[in-house]
């Protein structure tokens, strides 16, 4: 009977181990329902020091060191303008692209700053982003905004 009680016991205690240890596993990684982790950078900044010491600095890494498995990169806003006339933070960009890193950018935006043709010439795509963003907004994409 005292082994019948060591053995429940012991089952228990491994139950509840691997329960704790699947929600700690799922806290740490966190993935989509595609089991998938994805990050949406949108980069809103006209400042360049915002610009070359944090955002893209650490969209490029969560790609780079593979934080994430999808990373997309959304320019809009006065960050356009400062995008089409920094050549440093267009190499950047296209280390990115070249990283895999998705880049798009809001066409209301850049026509607004008369950049689009420019960022599309750094293989960007330039398009309406309002219903995008709000799509990942709804789904299990984590959305950084600067």
């Amino acid at each position: 009977m005292k082994t019948n009680k060591h053995l429940i016991v012991l089952a228990t205690v491994l139950l509840v181990g691997i329960v704790v240890g699947q929600a700690w596993v799922r806290a740490d990684h966190p993935t989509g329902s595609d089991g998938r982790t994805k990050l949406a950078v949108v980069w809103t900044s006209g400042d360049a020091d915002v610009a070359h010491k944090m955002c893209l600095m650490y969209t490029h890494a969560a790609k780079n060191a593979k934080w994430f498995d999808e990373v997309q990169l959304i320019v809009w806003g006065p960050s356009s303008r400062l995008l089409a006339a920094d050549k440093e933070l267009q190499a950047k960009i296209k280390s990115m692209i070249s990283s895999g890193v998705d880049v798009k950018a809001c066409i209301v935006c850049a026509n607004m700053y008369g950049v689009t043709d420019n960022l599309r010439e750094m293989g960007i795509e330039v398009k309406g982003m309002g219903k995008p963003l709000s799509d990942l907004l709804k789904t299990d994409w984590k959305v950084l905004t600067f």
